[in-house]
C-alpha cells in the first residue's frame, strides 16, 4: 500500500480513506450552518456566546434529514450551550441532554425558560434588583484561580460580586435567568480578550460597567420576547438536562432515545475550564482545587501531564501517536490524542447501549493536524462506531476548514450519519 505524498497519510489512514470513500459526500452548502455565529439572529440563542456551539439552523436541518417528529426522543450527550435541545423543544420534539461541564449544563438547562417570559417581566424584576446591589455583601468566588487575580479592575470586580449576591437572592426561575445573563456579561466586564479561545488579560482593554452591560442584555431579552417568534410552540416537552458523563452515563431516560445529535469536543487541545474560567469561578467552583478537579474529569481533548498514558484504541490512532512521539520532543499531544479516542470509544459504546433500535445519529466533528500528521477524526470515530454495531451511512463534508489544505489532504469538518443496527 502506497502512502500519500509527503507522508501525511500512512497506511492505516489510507485504508480508512479507501474503506469509506463511497460514503464520503460533500455538501458545502452546510458550511454556513455549522458555526455558532449562525445563532446571532436567533432569539435567546444570541444572548450568551458559547463558541463551541453549532447553529440552530444546522440542528433544524439535521432534524429534517432524520424525519424527526413529536414521537421521537432526541439525545445530546455533549449538550454544550443547549442548541440541540432548544431547537428540538421549539419543534415540539422531546429531548434529553447531558454534559460534564457544569456551566454547559446550566446554560442548556436555563435557555428554554426564556421562552416562557412575558414582555416586560425581566425588566420589572431588574428594577427591583438594581437598587439592592450596593447594599449586598460581595459574593464569594474562586479568587485563588490564577486568571481571577488579574482579570478585573478592583471596582468592577466588587460590583460584579455584589450583583451576584443580589441575583442569588432571587427565586426561580429568575435566579437562573439572571445568572445566565450575568455569565453573558462577565467577559465583557473583564480585562480579558479571547485569544485562541482562552482569556488573556489585556490591561489596555476598556471593560464595560456591570450595570450598563446588564441593562443591554435585558434590552436584548425584551426584544426577543417581543418577537414572540417561538412562543406558540412551547409548553410541553421541556428538555431534561443532566450533569453527567457520556463515557459512563448514570441518568435515567424516560425512554430509549431514537435520535442522537451532538458535537463532541474536538481533539484540538483546548481546555474548556480555561476557556470559561471566569464564569466557572463566579459560581461553579469554590477554589483552585475544585477548579483543577473539574478539569481532570472532562473528556480528554486537551493536554495534561497528570493523566495516565492510554493505549491507542484504533490502528489509525496508534499510527498517528507513534509518528508524533517520534517527531515531538514532548509527549503531551500524542498522549492527548490516545486519551481522546479512548474516551470517545467509551462514549460510542454507551450510546449504542442506550439508543433504541434503528436510532439515527448525527455527529459534527473536525479533523486535526499536528506536526505533518493529519488525523481523520471523522473516519476513526466512524470505524470505531462500526466496531460496536453502528452502520455508517454517510460522512458529510460540511466544509474544508477555511479552504485550508495540508499537502494534498484537505482538513474536513464533517457530519457523521450513523444508524444503530
Amino acid at each position: 500500500m502506497k502512502t500519500k505524498k509527503g507522508n501525511l497519510f500512512s497506511q492505516k489512514r489510507s485504508l480508512l480513506e479507501e474503506k469509506y470513500e463511497d460514503r464520503i459526500v460533500e455538501e458545502q452548502k452546510l458550511k454556513s450552518l455549522v458555526p455558532y455565529t449562525g445563532n446571532k439572529e436567533v432569539p435567546f440563542l444570541n444572548i450568551y456566546r458559547f463558541e463551541e456551539a453549532f447553529s440552530f439552523g444546522l440542528v433544524w436541518e439535521l432534524l429534517d434529514r432524520v424525519k424527526a417528529c413529536e414521537t421521537d426522543y432526541v439525545f445530546d450527550p455533549f449538550c454544550g450551550s443547549g442548541t440541540t435541545l432548544f431547537t428540538s423543544f421549539v419543534r415540539g420534539i422531546p429531548s434529553v441532554g447531558a454534559d460534564t461541564l457544569p456551566l454547559a449544563w446550566f446554560v442548556s438547562k436555563t435557555l428554554p425558560t426564556f421562552l416562557f417570559l412575558e414582555k416586560g417581566e425581566i425588566k420589572s424584576i431588574w428594577n427591583t434588583v438594581q437598587p439592592e446591589i450596593d447594599k449586598c455583601s460581595p459574593a464569594l468566588i474562586a479568587a485563588d484561580v490564577p486568571i481571577m487575580k488579574s482579570a478585573f479592575k478592583e471596582n468592577t470586580l466588587l460590583k460584579l460580586k455584589k450583583m451576584k449576591s443580589a441575583i442569588d437572592e432571587l427565586e426561580e426561575p429568575y435566579n437562573s435567568i439572571f445568572l445566565f445573563l450575568f455569565f453573558s456579561i462577565v467577559e465583557e466586564c473583564s480585562l480579558t480578550v479571547k485569544e485562541n479561545r482562552y482569556p488573556k488579560v489585556k490591561n489596555y482593554k476598556k471593560s464595560s460597567d456591570p450595570i450598563d452591560a446588564m441593562k443591554r442584555k435585558i434590552s436584548t431579552v425584551e426584544r426577543d420576547i417581543a418577537s414572540k417568534r417561538y412562543l406558540h410552540v412551547c409548553g410541553e416537552n421541556v428538555p431534561d438536562i443532566f450533569l453527567d458523563d457520556t463515557r459512563d452515563l448514570s441518568l435515567s431516560f424516560k425512554r430509549k432515545p431514537t435520535i442522537l445529535i451532538t458535537s463532541p469536543p474536538y481533539a484540538d487541545a483546548v481546555d474548556y475550564t480555561q476557556s470559561y474560567a471566569l464564569e466557572l469561578c463566579f459560581h461553579f467552583v469554590k477554589n483552585f482545587e475544585e477548579f483543577k478537579e473539574l478539569r481532570k474529569n472532562l473528556l480528554r481533548s486537551f493536554e495534561s501531564g497528570t493523566r495516565e498514558r492510554e493505549a491507542p484504541p484504533h490502528a489509525a490512532v496508534k499510527e498517528v501517536v507513534t509518528a508524533l512521539r517520534e517527531k515531538m520532543g514532548k509527549p503531551e499531544i500524542p498522549d492527548m490524542l490516545a486519551a481522546y479516542f479512548a474516551d470517545m470509544k467509551k462514549a460510542i459504546k454507551e450510546w449504542y447501549r442506550l439508543l433504541s433500535g434503528n436510532a439515527q445519529t448525527a455527529l459534527v466533528v473536525d479533523n486535526q493536524y499536528y506536526q505533518g500528521e493529519v488525523i481523520p477524526v471523522d473516519l476513526i470515530l466512524s470505524d470505531m462506531a462500526e466496531e460496536v454495531g453502528f452502520t455508517v451511512e454517510t460522512v458529510i463534508v460540511a466544509k474544508y476548514k477555511g479552504l485550508k489544505q495540508v499537502g494534498r489532504i484537505p482538513l474536513r469538518e464533517s457530519i457523521l450519519m450513523w444508524r444503530k443496527r
